[in-house]
């Protein structure tokens, strides 16, 4: 059975809110799931970039907190 490793991406919206998608991976497979509205999807290619369009789109979270 592969190992099973975990990331996040987690952005702010204009309220200051955060929101999270953790992306977990497993072999080539990746899993998302959304800690603000249990959205969850399975990606093989960029799950990063799916999980920042999610937060945009649904969210309305672009503010990375990442970037000064």
């Amino acid at each position: 059975m592969p190992s099973m490793t975990t990331s996040k991406v987690s952005r702010w919206d204009q309220h200051g809110r955060e929101h999270v998608v953790h992306v977990q991976k497993a072999g080539v497979q990746r899993q998302l799931s959304c800690d603000t509205c249990d959205w969850g999807r399975k990606v093989q290619f960029l799950p990063w970039l799916k999980a920042e369009e999610h937060l945009a789109d649904e969210h309305q979270a672009t503010v990375d907190p990442s970037v000064p």
